[in-house]
């Protein structure tokens, strides 16, 4: 079977999320070697990012995140995928390289663009009428819901700011909602 093939270069954290990637997808990969960026890999990045653009694809992990952010500042309109944490854990171990091909597939196929206009769908409301927030089921709700669509976890806050920043629809918020 022939492996879908990516436009976009992958942004990951090292060799490993490399190789899960290429056993999974034809795609070219951009290694940050860690949270530690050294600087000659932001030239390859800003290259990529305006040529043929580029997707984050770090570890659900906190260091993951810290390096989405950092790469999401100089280049905010880049392309994020997400994967959730049980499908990148192995033997305790967390990341991108322990993610089976079909799952880092998904996660690829489901990638999302940062919105320029950050328009404001939602409001902390929608978060307590869907359980999101103020109960004590709360952050498990959001982990599943940000799952399901696609955009990982995050604390309220966070969560709030990702829904208005992907674009992400109220006919598909309360779609997945009810899913859970």
């Amino acid at each position: 079977m022939e492996k879908k093939k990516i436009k976009e270069v992958i942004v990951v954290e090292g060799r490993d999320d490399t190789a899960a990637i290429n056993r999974a997808v034809d795609a070219i990969t951009i290694e940050t070697h860690g949270f530690g960026m050294p600087e000659y890999i932001w030239p390859a990045i800003e290259k990529a990012y305006k040529s043929q653009g580029i997707i984050i694809f770090t570890d659900p992990d906190y260091a993951g995140e810290k390096i989405r952010k950092k790469v999401l500042e100089r280049f905010p309109e880049a392309k994020q995928a997400f994967l959730p944490k049980g499908k990148a854990l192995k033997k305790g171990n967390i990341g991108v390289e322990n993610a089976k091909p079909e799952d880092i597939v998904e996660a690829l196929t489901k990638s999302h663009c940062t919105s320029a206009n950050n328009e404001k769908i939602f409001t902390e409301e929608d978060l307590f009428a869907a359980g999101l927030i103020g109960e004590s089921d709360s952050k498990d709700r959001r982990e599943k819901l940000g799952n399901l669509l696609a955009i990982g976890y995050g604390n309220g806050k966070t969560f709030l700011k990702k829904l208005n920043s992907f674009n992400i629809t109220k006919e598909e918020f309360y779609e997945k909602v009810r899913q859970l």
